[in-house]
């Protein structure tokens, strides 16, 4: 066996249970908004759920699903929009999706831990 391909410590082992490891890793960066979902959704049970929203925040990650959830130009979205104008109907459920979005990073510790936490509207 090459030492190359040992595994050097128990997170060797632990990355490879990720869902984001275990997955097609282009899920996470889609461009389509039902694929992204399905990636928040892989995000629920992971370990390092907390750890991975805490570091995209901090960086300010320009887009992607980090932690459960989706980012766009550096903010928390509740859900990428197709191209176009959106329904109102769209319109009303972002908003309520914007508050639940700020509800689980304040729950996670993550919005006193950073003041400039913003939601894009």
């Amino acid at each position: 066996m090459s030492l190359a391909l040992a595994p050097l410590d128990a997170n060797v082992e632990l990355e490879a249970n990720l869902p984001c490891r275990k997955f097609d890793p282009d899920l996470w960066f889609a461009d389509s908004p039902a694929e992204l979902e399905l990636a928040k959704s892989l995000c629920g049970d992971c370990p390092l759920r907390v750890e991975c929203l805490a570091g995209a925040v901090e960086r300010e990650e320009p887009w992607g699903v980090w932690g459960g959830e989706i980012f766009e130009r550096g903010a928390v979205v509740p859900r990428k929009r197709p191209r176009g104008r959106p329904r109102k109907e769209d319109v009303a459920r972002d908003a309520a999706l914007r508050v639940e979005a700020q509800a689980r990073l304040a729950a996670s510790g993550l919005a006193e831990s950073r003041s400039a936490v913003r939601l894009a509207a």
